[in-house]
């Protein structure tokens, strides 16, 4: 009597699409945030502020560790909803969902060609022959179909090129360990280059500050994690390990490279990052054969990872954009493989344009603007999720919140910190830089184009209402929720 479900049971899963692995959360929890700013980026860095660029990437490092926190403590409750805009229309209403969900796209969209203009560059550097655009159109058409195929297969393609970062990381810090202690041949003893030349700050203090505001952003995608984590066969424990393990990656990876780069390189005599990347420089230093080559390598690898990421990270966020309503419905279609190949095609074509403008007309400009009207993203997010969790734990009665699998320490003040903080880095962008102020006001060009927008869009929400038709739904109703059915039916828009 058994046979036939036993066999229907084997067909349901069989035609279930397949979840990620824990292999592959791992991985991508461990390199996601890996990229070209680290390795290349953190040159900038080093020479702006000296040897306490160490503490920008720390402070840095430490407000998105918070962020997370407080992003891990909602997922950890709703883990199969795994989009940070749909705890923000939980908290706060569907307006919040709209403005970070399509800002979190347009970031990404604007990352997607960026990672492939410079994967362009690197491989023509080693094929000179061939332009730089075809080269950027190929990686965008692989990815394009990595992350077509199946969400595993994504999941594959990144735990392979999250390997690579990680491995070269790795030797990173044990060999430079060896080679700052003299312990390396014909190195010698040099931990004196934090203090011998012009003391830990040479700059002052005041570059520290503004030195957070640019490395922020290289911690910017810590959240895929957590993204990943929640389309995974046991979502409940991936976010928790995600969030819960972000510090000492964050620790070990940036604050602990860039502790070696400036104990190891005196901070003045650090190359230009656009002759020769910080980290390629240092493995030069060391003596390994090819060390160039396979940095350059590295890099490439690093590139086409976020490329890879970015596209899963963007397309995921514009079908949960479309199921909520907040966006074109056709976007929401899904493969049988449960791929959103509409939001995954309608992603590219943005990364597409883009790599073709900028090499058919450079000087237009248009390049420039999305890359900074994107720039200040990262911030947004930050906040609408500190303001997010706040509001949902101020709704939870005293035994919700014991039962909280995972939990933000001191609410809400640690909240209202990062807050403060961020709001902080908005202000030394405007003060610091042109190129940092640019980045200010076109990316609040971009929230107010969607905020031109918006009443069109809160206008079809009430006349599917009106009408009797499917209204934002969550994948999930948790007991945690009491404020749901009033920030759907309006009362926050």
């Amino acid at each position: 009597m058994s046979e036939p479900n036993d066999r229907a049971d084997r067909t349901t899963a069989a035609a279930a699409p397949k979840k990620l692995r824990t292999r592959h959360v791992t991985m991508i929890t461990l390199g996601g945030i890996i990229g070209a700013s680290l390795f290349v980026g953190s040159g900038n860095v080093v020479r702006a502020v000296g040897p306490a660029a160490v503490l920008s990437y720390l402070i840095g490092g430490l407000l998105v560790y918070l962020a997370m926190r407080m992003l891990g403590e909602m997922a950890a409750s709703r883990p199969a909803v795994g989009s940070f805009m749909e705890y923000a229309r939980q908290g706060l209403g569907n307006w919040a969902a709209y403005f970070v969900g399509w800002l979190y796209w347009y970031f990404w969209v604007g990352v997607i060609a960026f990672e492939a203009v410079v994967s362009g560059t690197i491989l023509s550097g080693w094929m000179p022959g061939v332009p730089e655009w075809v080269f950027s159109l190929i990686m965008m058409f692989v990815f394009t179909a990595t992350n077509l195929v199946s969400l595993r297969s994504f999941g594959e393609v990144e735990f392979w090129l999250a390997s690579v970062k990680v491995a070269a990381i790795a030797v990173f810090l044990v060999v430079g360990v060896l080679f700052a202690l003299g312990l390396w041949p014909h190195a010698t003893f040099s931990l004196p280059n934090l203090w011998v030349h012009g003391g830990f700050a040479p700059n002052g203090l005041w570059p520290v500050v503004s030195g957070v505001a640019i490395v922020i952003f290289s911690y910017f995608g810590t959240e895929i994690a957590v993204m990943a984590a929640s389309e995974s066969e046991n979502p409940a424990k991936g976010v928790r390990q995600t969030t819960s393990t972000v510090i000492w990656r964050i620790l070990l990876f940036f604050v602990g490279s860039i502790l070696l780069v400036v104990t190891i390189v005196p901070w003045n005599e650090l190359p230009d990052p656009s002759d020769i990347a910080p980290f390629a420089y240092i493995f030069g230093l060391f003596g390994l054969p090819g060390a160039e080559l396979v940095m350059s390598a590295v890099i490439l690898t690093a590139v086409c990872s976020v490329l890879n990421s970015g596209l899963y990270s963007a397309a995921r966020m514009f079908a949960a954009l479309a199921d909520q309503g907040l966006a074109p419905s056709v976007v929401a279609k899904r493969s049988r493989s449960g791929v959103p190949y509409v939001a995954v095609l309608a992603s590219t074509l943005g990364g597409y344009a883009a790599v073709i403008v900028n090499f058919v007309a450079p000087e237009s400009g248009i390049f420039d603007f999305i890359m900074n009207s994107a720039g200040l993203v990262a911030l947004f997010v930050y906040v609408l999720i500190a303001i997010t969790q706040m509001r949902l734990r101020s709704r939870m009665t005293p035994e919700e919140r014991d039962a909280l699998p995972l939990r933000m320490w001191l609410h809400p003040w640690l909240g209202v910190l990062v807050i403060v903080a961020i709001v902080g880095i908005v202000v030394v962008m405007l003060v610091t830089a042109d190129s940092t102020r640019a980045q200010v006001w076109t990316s609040l060009v971009s929230v107010a184009l969607l905020a031109v927008f918006w009443p069109l869009v809160r206008r079809t929400l009430a006349r599917r209402r009106a009408l009797g038709q499917p209204t934002p739904t969550t994948a999930v109703r948790s007991v945690h929720d009491p404020g749901l059915d009033e920030a759907e039916h309006g009362t926050h828009q």
